[in-house]
């Protein structure tokens, strides 16, 4: 529209139209030398148009100085992407990201020593109380997806703490529900909080560490991991104190409101940095992401419910010693992931992927083709280093790809891994039925070396 009113005045200026009685029809001052206009000129015979060109021309001026003005707010102000609004992430967001994790790694392991008292208190058997846990299941997948809008639209800060809030509120509701319904909605619930914490968490671990340059991604797990150990042995000792199951439960509850209470400041108020859309289908390198992810999360799940099978039934170890291939494996996988940080610095995303993909698998190998229990013990253990430290760099990878708007990526990624764990027990339990469980620990480790073999197209 500026232009157009230039082209006008200019065109205006260079027309010249035919005299009303030997006078212009349009008169216009002129800076050359030449005829004045007679002073005696009648006014009524003579059409200027002198005023409205001085009228044209300032609005001209002013069209551009307006124009101007709206480019460089445009430019400078508006393009401006909301996480640049605030400061970058320092070391209290790092802090306050390793709180997090604890966070969601207390919730998650409170619930675990708990579920013989439910058992108890509601007088269920086996198969009910399998069908009330796939409700944990459900609302943490249900609620996934959802949370990398969330997440975008609210950020990191108001999602991790609403959503922990909730899973402090239905820990509660999970030791004093009174029938199998409440239970069950209970679960869901808890479900729904713990998988918003778990992405929100890791949308939040990609942006700080972004903001550091350098890898911080398997430190942030590992608190995660130390998390479920704490929360796990607090509550066991606490138990065996003869501390009431609800008494138990209040004291981790208050440490997880204090965790809250001591990060909320330093949580991002932003969870993304742009405008996303509120759903896209995974494709992609977040299809690949996801689906190994998947692969590893399936290993963890079957070394979490298929460990104690394996050692009773097929190494002859006792009952009450079974669970040390679980420990061997949580503990391996804590230490690994606490000081893994330097060794993906050191050896870069593909190498931890690729060697931490074989030595899974070879973990899984030697609990099988070495008939000894120490053997199976050491093989839980070279399992729990070798994945250790590949689902943090899996999520680095999403936070770095462009196929995907970050916090949809982190979402689609951790749905898919999640579901490995749940599906995963699921899958083991139906090829031992129709081979043997040797066999389903092989194809979980033939799993493992495809993984590996996929190092390189996940993270270049």
């Amino acid at each position: 529209m500026v232009d157009g009113i230039g082209a006008v005045i200019a065109l205006v200026r260079e027309r010249k139209c035919k005299a009303l009685n030997g006078q212009p029809l349009l008169h216009f001052p002129t800076f050359a030398s030449g005829p004045k206009r007679s002073a005696t000129t009648s006014p009524k015979r003579l059409f200027t148009l002198q005023p409205l060109i001085r009228k044209l021309s300032r609005c001209y001026s002013a069209a551009h100085f307006f124009s101007g003005a709206v480019r460089f707010l445009v430019v400078n102000v508006m393009s401006v992407v909301t996480p640049a609004s605030h400061p970058t992430p320092g070391f209290a967001e790092q802090m306050s990201t390793r709180a997090a994790f604890l966070v969601a790694g207390l919730g998650m392991s409170t619930w675990a020593p708990l579920v013989p008292f439910a058992k108890e208190r509601l007088a269920v058997n086996e198969a009910t109380l399998g069908l009330l846990l796939l409700c944990l299941g459900a609302g943490s997948l249900a609620s996934m997806p959802v949370t990398g809008v969330l997440t975008g639209r609210l950020g990191c800060r108001k999602v991790i703490v609403a959503a922990g809030l909730m899973m402090c509120v239905s820990l509660i509701c999970l030791i004093t529900a009174p029938s199998i319904l409440t239970m069950a909605l209970a679960l869901l619930v808890f479900g729904a909080s713990v998988g918003t914490v778990d992405v929100a968490m890791n949308i939040q671990a990609v942006m700080v560490e972004k903001a550091s340059g350098r890898a911080m991604m398997s430190g942030f797990h590992g608190f995660y991991s130390l998390g479920g150990i704490l929360g796990a042995a607090g509550v066991s000792a606490l138990l065996w104190l003869a501390l009431s199951p609800l008494t138990a439960v209040v004291a981790m509850v208050i440490l997880i409101l204090l965790l809250l209470a001591g990060c909320f400041s330093y949580l991002l108020p932003y969870g993304s940095t742009s405008r996303d859309p509120l759903f896209v289908v995974p494709h992609g390198k977040v299809l690949l992401i996801g689906l190994l992810c998947f692969v590893v999360f399936l290993a963890e799940g079957s070394v979490l419910d298929w460990s104690a099978v394996f050692l009773t039934s097929l190494r002859d170890v006792d009952a009450a010693q079974a669970g040390l291939g679980f420990a061997g494996f949580s503990v391996a996988m804590t230490v690994a992931r606490l000081t893994g940080d330097r060794i993906v610095q050191t050896l870069g995303g593909t190498r931890v992927i690729f060697l931490g993909g074989i030595c899974a698998a070879a973990g899984f190998l030697l609990a099988v083709l070495v008939p000894a229990r120490e053997a199976a013990y050491l093989g839980f253990i070279l399992i729990g280093l070798g994945a250790s430290n590949i689902v943090p760099v899996l999520f680095t990878a999403a936070g770095n790809q462009n196929t995907m708007p970050v916090s949809l990526a982190i979402s689609a990624v951790a749905t898919m891994g999640y579901a490995g764990i749940l599906a995963g027990p699921a899958m083991i339990g139906f090829v031992a039925q129709l081979s043997s469980l040797s066999i389903s620990f092989v194809v979980v480790a033939a799993g493992l070396l495809g993984l590996a073999a996929c190092a390189r197209l996940v993270t270049r």
